[in-house]
């Protein structure tokens, strides 16, 4: 008893230091609590669990500095990544999720689509078990969409029938029939049904730069 109470001290004093500077930190206090279980004190282990989020927020904030101030987007990726992982070890699902749509934002724009894609598709789904965020699971499910088509048509329409059956709504969402104008790859048609979509619901800057790469991809593919 006395050497684990020992214990979970010692990796308690470990993940403050390290909690600047290291991943382990997250661990130290995982280990921290499950001692304290270990020894019946439930206070103690919820007390350690909840250094979590003191640590993802620090994330979260070098994040901001990469994001903003550095514009070191790989950095901010890695530690909103981070973020997340402190933010689920305390089953604090929305900040997770927060920061998981962050890390989402700026693979797709650093052309890790595959890593976007997943995140969106993850969290869409998430959506749909619950009748407050179910209607946010098509804003998740048309960055996915996005996210693929920006690789290639095929895959974009392989995935919104999967969404559509997953979520029938998504069907006769105008974020689905825009995608769907993509279908010929006809670049000046793609464009008017942009111009159209954006005139209605004003277009955000990610997608706005993902639907350019879109054009800019067929077009090369008409010139092939």
């Amino acid at each position: 008893m006395a050497d684990n109470e020992q214990k979970a001290s010692q990796y308690m004093e470990e993940a403050e230091k390290k909690l600047k500077s290291s991943k382990s930190a997250g661990e130290c206090f995982c280990r921290a609590s499950e001692l304290q279980l270990q020894l019946g004190s439930k206070h103690e282990a919820a007390t350690h669990y909840g250094r979590f989020t003191i640590a993802a927020k620090h994330h979260v904030s070098i994040a901001e500095i990469y994001e903003n101030e550095l514009a070191d987007m790989d950095k901010a990726i890695s530690s909103y990544q981070q973020a997340a992982d402190y933010y689920k070890g305390e089953e604090s699902n929305s900040s997770a999720n927060k920061c998981l749509l962050k890390v989402a934002q700026y693979a797709a724009q650093l052309e890790r689509y595959d890593q976007a894609i997943q995140i969106y598709e993850e969290i869409a789904m998430s959506c749909m078990d619950s009748s407050l965020l179910k209607y946010s699971a098509k804003d998740h499910f048309f960055r996915a969409a996005v996210s693929h088509l920006c690789v290639d048509t095929l895959n974009c329409q392989q995935a919104l029938q999967r969404y559509e059956e997953l979520f029938p709504q998504f069907a006769d969402a105008r974020e689905c029939k825009l995608l769907k104008a993509c279908e010929d790859e006809d670049a000046d048609a793609f464009t008017d049904a942009i111009k159209e979509y954006d005139s209605i619901s004003r277009l955000d800057q990610w997608t706005t730069t993902m639907l350019l790469r879109v054009k800019k991809r067929i077009n090369q593919d008409d010139l092939k």
